[in-house]
């Protein structure tokens, strides 16, 4: 998302402890927690505490300890959920028409039964 990072985000305030969550991990750059409005049995999302926008924020700025840590995390709360045996997905929305709601960099896993296609095609 273009522009600067804004610190009223939900994601900037569940950093800041301000707005709780389920946490199910966290370490000095990440915390994973349960989504408030799960689509599939797992929906779990994962943020950097660092402020980053987007995903192309994310990957430009961070440093490589940071983007080590939380792809590192993503893939072991899928694998301590339990979703690494039947499949999951792990989804960054970006920008508008990429459906981001919230301008904090975050990754989206979701599993715990079959998800069906990816995207419908357009017409």
């Amino acid at each position: 998302m273009p522009g600067s990072y804004d610190n009223s985000n939900i994601f900037a305030r569940i950093l800041r402890e301000e707005i709780p969550c389920s946490k199910v991990y966290e370490d000095a750059h990440v915390l994973a927690f349960r989504d408030i409005r799960p689509l599939a049995p797992a929906h779990i999302l994962v943020i950097p505490r660092g402020a980053y926008t987007d995903v192309v924020d994310f990957s430009a700025r961070a440093s490589a300890a940071e983007i080590e840590a939380f792809w590192r995390a993503v893939a072991k709360v899928a694998k301590e959920e339990g979703l690494s045996e039947g499949g999951f997905r792990a989804i960054a929305n970006t920008g508008l028409n990429g459906g981001q709601e919230v301008p904090h960099f975050h990754v989206h896993l979701l599993g715990g039964r079959a998800l069906g296609p990816m995207l419908t095609r357009a017409a």
